[in-house]
Parts: C-alpha cells; structure tokens; sequence
C-alpha cells in the first residue's frame, strides 16, 4: 500500500444573515481527526451543543492506538449527548440542546467515517465527487421512498428536520462508513450551510482545481449562505505519514450499507 500524508484545512462563518455561529470545527491532523458540528439553531442553544462537541473532541490526547481512537470518539460523542439531555431537561420539558456531528478518522492509509445528521463527508476521487454519508433527515427518507427528488429535498419546507443528532432525545445512533484512501484523494466535510448555498456540482469543480476550505466558504458567501457555513478539506498525496498514523483502523460495523454510500450523487 503506497503511505499517504494527509493536509488539511478547516474555515467556518457565521454567513450572510445569521448573527451567531452556531457551527464547530475540529482539526487535529496530529491525531488524524477531523469534524463538523453543526448546532441545532431551532432549538436555541445550538452553539452550546456544537461547542460541547468540539470541545470533547479536541481534547483527545495524543498516543492513542487507531481502536483506542475511534473509541474515543464514540465515547466522547455518548457523553456529550448525556450531558445536551441532561441540560435540556434542566431547562423544562419540551427543551432540546443538539448538533449534529461528522467525524473522519484517518490512519496509514485508512478511513473512517462517523455522523448523526445531516453534515456531510465527500470523496473526490479520480475526479469524480460521492457523498459518502448519508442524511439522517425527513427529506432523505422521503427520497429514499422515492417521494422526492434530490433537487426538490434540498428546496423542501421540511428540509431543516433532522432525525438524529447528539443531544437529541433517545439513544444516540452514529453510522459508520470506511475505506481505504489513495494519493490523491480530497475528503470533505461540511455543515449543510455549504450544499444549500453552493451546489454539489460547484462544490466538485473547486475540488477538483484543488482549493481548500476557505475558497468553498467564499463561494458559500457569495452565493448567500444564509445559514452558518463550515467546511474542513483534507488531500491525500504520495508520502509517509506521521508516527502516529501506524495502526490501521478497525473493520466497520455491519450498520451501514458501503457499497451504496460511496456510489451516492456523483458529481
């Protein structure tokens, strides 16, 4: 397996109408970990959920083995979630503190992929863009039935209904999707602030002429963001990687159906 060196980029904003970033970023390319969070603005107090999230993640300590790793992040993101249920029900019944949360794990030339919600990962490889999660939200599942097109959930009223997220009532599910990763390849991860204001087709162009986070945030702005806007991109390239990326990940969970993510919306 050829050793791939990963860079990476991370930019957030607050957008074009929005007087409070509700959005977090997480870049700890030291750990090989990676995350968006995005604050359940709806509900109020989203900044303090996606906070909570970033701040847990970005506390990690380094050494850990790649299992111990992704332990962590389960760990972290199930305590996280106790404590959003725990201050919301403080607050009265009714309440809710959530975000949701997509996380990339990247060890000696392996990846992997956790979310709740609907941020989003993308893979551009050998020129062609797939999202590789898939939304946990009520315009997702009405596509799946085949009730609506891709193009008509991304206008639809109920568009901003997601049915997980961490804080969220009830047990806290995370999908899981990994791969191997190829020289090469561009990784991104996105609150949904992105893909509403610039279309995935833009998104894969800018890739594929290899600009960073913060050229697809300007695009973002420029074309209105009126919601918070958060993207993180990584590029894989030919090289060794760091120490710490000597242990590959562990296998995924027979949870999500691989196959279908990764061949999901070319672009």
């Amino acid at each position: 397996m050829t050793p791939v060196l990963i860079t990476s980029e991370s930019c957030t904003h607050v957008g074009t109408v929005r007087s409070r970033n509700e959005d977090a970023v997480v870049e700890r390319p030291d750990l090989g970990l990676w995350a968006v969070a995005d604050g359940a603005g709806g509900h109020g107090a989203g900044d303090v959920a996606s906070a909570a999230v970033a701040q847990s993640l970005d506390s990690i300590p380094p050494g850990l083995s790649a299992a111990e790793l992704l332990a962590q992040l389960r760990l972290r993101l199930l305590a996280v979630h106790a404590s959003l249920q725990a201050q919301a029900a403080a607050l009265g019944p009714g309440r809710v503190i959530a975000t949701t949360v997509v996380a990339m794990l990247a060890r000696n030339g392996h990846f992997a992929c956790l979310w709740a919600g609907d941020s989003r990962a993308y893979l551009l490889r050998d020129g062609v863009m797939r999202r590789i999660t898939r939304d946990h939200s009520l315009v997702q599942e009405m596509v799946d039935r085949g009730e609506l097109s891709e193009a008509e959930a991304e206008s639809h009223p109920q568009a901003n209904i997601i049915l997980r997220a961490v804080g969220a009532g009830g047990e806290l599910e995370l999908d899981k999707v990994s791969g191997r990763i190829s020289p090469g390849d561009t990784f991104l991860l996105c609150s949904d602030g992105l893909f509403k204001a610039v279309s995935e087709k833009a998104i894969a162009e800018l890739m594929r002429a290899g600009q960073g986070a913060t050229a697809l945030i300007e695009a973002g702005l420029a074309g209105g963001a009126r919601d918070n806007i958060s993207a993180v991109a990584l590029r894989a390239t030919a090289g060794a990687e760091a120490a710490v990326n000597e242990t590959p990940l562990p296998p995924p969970a027979a949870t999500v159906n691989q196959a279908d993510l990764t061949l999901r919306n070319p672009a």
